[in-house]
Order: C-alpha cells, then structure tokens, then sequence
C-alpha cells in the first residue's frame, strides 16, 4: 500500500464517489478507479459497495479506514519532525489526548503560550476516554495524553498536575437528592448508579472506603455528556468527576461532592524512551517548569 494511495482512499469515503473524488484530487476517473481496484486485489477484499449511486464502506473498508487515518497521522507527524530540525524557528504540531476533567483547562492555557510565543506551532486535540488515549499514545498517534489516575507508570513518563479533581454524582435538579449539598459514602447504597466504564476507575471506586460491593450499578458510559439525559430523566444518577461536568451542566443538572471528599489526580504522560520533537521538549518543559 502507498501513502497516495490510502489518501485517494480516504478522500473517496468523503465524496461517495469515484467521480467526485477525482475533480477533488485532479486526476482522471479511471485512474482513480484503478488505483482503488488495485487497493483492494492488494488486500484481497471489497471495500465498498455501491447503494443508490453511492459508495457506502464495507467491514473491510472501515478497518482500512482506521487503519489509513492512524498511518497517515504518523506518516505526516514523522515528516513534519524531521523538517523541523533544519529550521530554526520552533514548529509543527502538538497532539494531546485529553479526557474530560477540570485540568483540560490547564492544558488550554499552556497551549495558548505556547502558540503565541511561537507562531509556526500548532495543535491537535483528541478528547476521549483514558483507554482509547492510551492506545493512541502506544501506537504514536497521540505526542501526549491528559489522564485521570490510576494509570500504569511502566510505559509512561508522567507529569502529575497539582490540582485534583473532586468525584461525586451527577443528580437532576427534580430529584429528592437536590437539595442536599453532598452525599456521604453511605447514601450510595440503594441508588441507581451509572459509572465509568474504564476498568481502573471502576477497581478504584469499589475500593474506596466504605463503598458498598453491592451497589445497584445499572449502567456504564465512557463520555458524562452521553448520560446527562438520562441523568435529567431520573433514570440514574452519575458517578463523576467535577472537572467534567463543570461549566457544562444545564440548569436541570446538579453536582454533589461525595464525603468524605475523594480526589484523584490528572496526569500528563507520554511513552518512555520515545524521541520526542523539539517542539513536544519545549511544550513539556514549559508545563515541568511552571509545576
């Protein structure tokens, strides 16, 4: 497979079209069609299948789809690094992965610093979960990652930011809970409870003291704001950071700290013995030096 080529590949998944792809990208239409043909005899699968005179992805296409968008970002990034050390001037970009937490601030204001000190610098930000940050970091899609501990240390470098964050639940202004200005540990036992479905963080809440391992946990979710309508409709209550839902909530949606009060720190990692660009070295001693 060629670089050109997955990137005709990625531009026809946008325009649907054989045709349309090819005015975008300038080349003839038989040429294009070629060049996908020979795309899919390399990989011994169809990648599209035509509806309605569209072209809609087949399972194989969307792996290769994936799998073009993380080679090409790579690709780019290794490129752009390596043109970046004949310059003189600090460039190029920065990509962080950042979950959803209060510390997302924190980051903001670096990178505004960072890109008014040097202008030919610029940045990408991925919000997700940890686990989906994490394995972008592992395969060099992502320079750095915003991440809410616990996390291994084994493949990381780590810098531990200095203001935590506070968990509680995410309640609707109707509930009988909203009046109440906290929740003790206790008050969990009973209520439906909708937590992260990262791994770690579920080991961490059922560790903490006092937290009953009977809870009637009736739901996941990866993303706060995928449950803030569940949360509003009284079908549960969400287990949270404060970070996430900060400046966010509607007025139909309250916070409550659990106490005694539980924190955990954020974390900014990136992957050991991994060469990083001047511009990520810049960027990580600017964030060192200020903690």
């Amino acid at each position: 497979m060629e670089i050109r080529t997955l990137r005709y590949f990625l531009i026809v998944i946008e325009e649907q079209s054989i045709t349309q792809a090819a005015k975008v990208l300038h080349i003839t239409q038989p040429t294009l069609s070629r060049q996908i043909r020979e795309l899919e005899e390399d990989l011994g699968a169809d990648l599209f299948v035509r509806e309605n005179n569209k072209l809609f992805l087949t399972k194989f296409g969307i792996l290769l789809k994936r799998r073009a968008e993380e080679i090409l970002t790579i690709h780019d990034k290794t490129e752009q690094e390596f043109a970046n050390q004949s310059q003189e001037l600090l460039s190029g970009n920065i990509s962080i992965g950042s979950v959803e937490a209060e510390n997302s601030d924190t980051i903001a204001m670096f990178l505004e610093e960072m890109v008014a000190e040097h202008p030919q610098v610029n940045f990408d930000i991925f919000s997700s979960t940890g686990d989906n940050i994490l394995e972008r970091l592992d395969k060099g899609v992502l320079d750095l990652g915003l991440l809410l501990e616990p996390i291994s240390t084994e493949k990381y470098e780590k810098i531990i930011f200095p203001r935590q964050e506070r968990w509680g639940i995410l309640v609707s202004t109707d509930s009988y809970l909203a009046n109440q200005d906290y929740l003790n540990v206790e008050d969990l036992v009973g209520l439906p409870l909708m937590i992260p479905s990262r791994t770690a963080i579920k080991n961490m809440f059922f560790s903490w003291p006092g937290i009953d391992k009977q809870l009637n946990i009736i739901g996941t979710y990866n993303l706060i704001f995928n449950v803030f309508s569940l949360v509003e409709n009284k079908v549960g209550f969400a287990l949270t950071i404060e970070g996430a839902v900060k400046n966010r909530m509607l007025n139909t949606l309250k916070f409550l700290p659990i106490f005694p009060e539980i924190k955990t720190n954020c974390v900014l990692a990136w992957r050991k013995n991994n060469m990083l660009s001047p511009t990520i070295d810049t960027f990580l001693e600017k964030i060192k030096h200020a903690f």
